[in-house]
């Protein structure tokens, strides 16, 4: 406007526009420190969205309250954004030496700890040769109840990680995939022993055991992916660290209000705990009641 001769007062006037808002110019704002926290905690968990990096910087050791927008622009520009994989359905089959049994969990809602069970298998590469990592997990608090890893891809592989579960729990169905170490009838007479619910997904339907299938790919990709093996027994301590420290207790799930599954179950029974007192409660206020409430016996 000044170069056209236009007062700024008449021109602001004549658009509706405040002379403040003509001369503003926005401060560009330091995010370094905000993009390093968040490089940080990529790093840690490379699967974490912008969602669960916001919900994390909030925790300490951050204590930052940031839009998760922000965290999204930031990651972009970090070139921290990565695209989906498309995964292929495993199959897996009992086959006729084993019998298979329904998937039980179509028709049920999962809504406290050890209700149901989900197990899987996978293999992890080392610098010479393979093992494998069995996983019980508990659908309710995402926890994992058991995990074994073996140089050897047998029904011992997954009763070493049943038998670890069985340890912290007994739940009212064990679900799994079709394959045969879970079609076993040791595996099966385990279960059945324990008075344990057996369900399992169809064949080419990894989807039907989607929370299990996602605790592996978990374990792939913030741990195993980014981690060069010596040999087993240093991808055993490592795997293990991440399971037992890492995944449980400092791991943050959006499923579970963005707490980790230790925090989470505490929760839920501490929750529990409390309602059961306050039912105690008022049950033992409605009997005193009526005691007091009751009329004196008339002497004769």
């Amino acid at each position: 406007m000044r170069e056209e001769g236009i007062p700024v007062a008449v021109g602001c006037r004549a658009v509706g526009l405040s002379r403040s808002s003509y001369y503003y110019r926005p401060v560009q704002k330091d995010e370094s420190q905000l993009k390093e926290m968040i490089q940080e905690i990529a790093a840690k968990y490379p699967t974490y969205g912008s969602r669960r990096i916001a919900m994390q910087l909030r925790r300490q050791p951050y204590g930052v309250r940031v839009n998760r927008k922000r965290v999204s622009r930031l990651m972009r520009e970090l070139g921290l954004v990565r695209k989906p994989r498309r995964r292929r359905p495993r199959t897996s089959g009992c086959g006729d030496r084993w019998r298979c049994y329904p998937n039980l969990l179509k028709s049920i809602e999962v809504t406290r700890p050890d209700q149901v069970w989900a197990a899987d298998i996978t293999w992890i590469r080392l610098k010479r040769g393979y093992v494998y990592l069995a996983v019980v997990m508990d659908l309710f608090t995402r926890g994992v109840r058991g995990w074994k890893l073996s140089r050897q891809f047998d029904v011992d592989l997954t009763l070493g990680a049943l038998k670890m579960a069985l340890d912290r729990g007994i739940p009212q169905i064990h679900h799994s995939d079709q394959g045969v170490q879970y079609c076993a009838r040791e595996y099966v007479e385990l279960l059945l022993q324990k008075g344990i619910q057996i369900s399992m997904a169809e064949v080419a339907r990894p989807d039907q055991n989607g929370h299990a299938e996602r605790l592996i790919r978990t374990i792939k990709e913030e741990e195993v992916n980014l981690s060069e093996y010596e040999g087993f027994w240093d991808a055993l301590a490592r795997i293990g660290e991440f399971i037992e420290d890492v995944y449980h207790k400092k791991r943050i799930h959006s499923a579970l209000g963005y707490l980790t599954p230790e925090e989470f179950e505490a929760k839920w029974r501490e929750e529990q705990l409390k309602a059961v007192e306050e039912r105690w409660d008022s049950d033992h206020a409605q009997v005193v009641g009526f005691s007091k409430s009751r009329p004196e016996a008339v002497q004769i």
